[in-house]
């Protein structure tokens, strides 16, 4: 059975580090297995008011729902996570008995300095409980994305991190078929 993972990444920079994170979790999975990579950058902060969903959003949410499990890319912005990030949650938790988003298997994953997004991914998972997604709990991948990891185009050039990113995929993998047996 194929399975469709969803990446989300919380920089709207093309060029971003965690962008890059999630093309190389990409490029690591097994053949039955694909990641779309949702685009944020025309989503707009959850509002209401706004009745109709706009269609950007109405795109990534049926991303979500057609996806097995979330792969989601956190920088760290002010020790938190990053508004685009957050706010496409908001919107999908949104739909009616949250039902994009209850029980699914989440991987996290983050590149920023010093700490590799440490504060921003434990925040993320105090929102993953509310929304009834589940992270899974090793192993974490903290990058520090200005010490050489990453080339000019955000891609992510070094070798350990790269393993640790395919040792992350296999356990998202056996962790959502266990959710969802």
């Amino acid at each position: 059975m194929a399975i469709k993972l969803l990446g989300l990444a919380g920089s709207l920079r093309q060029k971003s580090a965690n962008k890059g994170l999630l093309r190389a979790a990409q490029a690591v999975l097994p053949a039955d297995v694909s990641m779309d990579l949702a685009d944020l950058s025309d989503v707009p902060f959850y509002n209401a008011d706004l009745g109709e969903k706009p269609a950007a959003v109405a795109r990534v949410l049926a991303q979500i729902g057609a996806a097995d499990a979330l792969v989601l890319a956190c920088p760290e912005y002010n020790y938190s996570l990053a508004p685009a990030l957050k706010n496409i949650l908001d919107w999908a938790s949104r739909e009616p008995d949250n039902a994009l988003l209850a029980g699914k298997a989440v991987a996290i994953m983050g590149a920023g300095g010093g700490m590799g997004t440490s504060r921003a991914q434990y925040h993320l998972r105090q929102v993953c409980v509310f929304l009834d997604l589940h992270p899974l709990n090793k192993p974490e991948v903290f990058a520090n994305a200005f010490a050489g990891a990453f080339d000019a185009d955000g891609n992510l050039t070094d070798a350990r991190l790269q393993q640790l990113l395919a040792e992350q995929m296999q356990a998202l993998l056996k962790w959502s078929a266990k959710i969802r047996s």
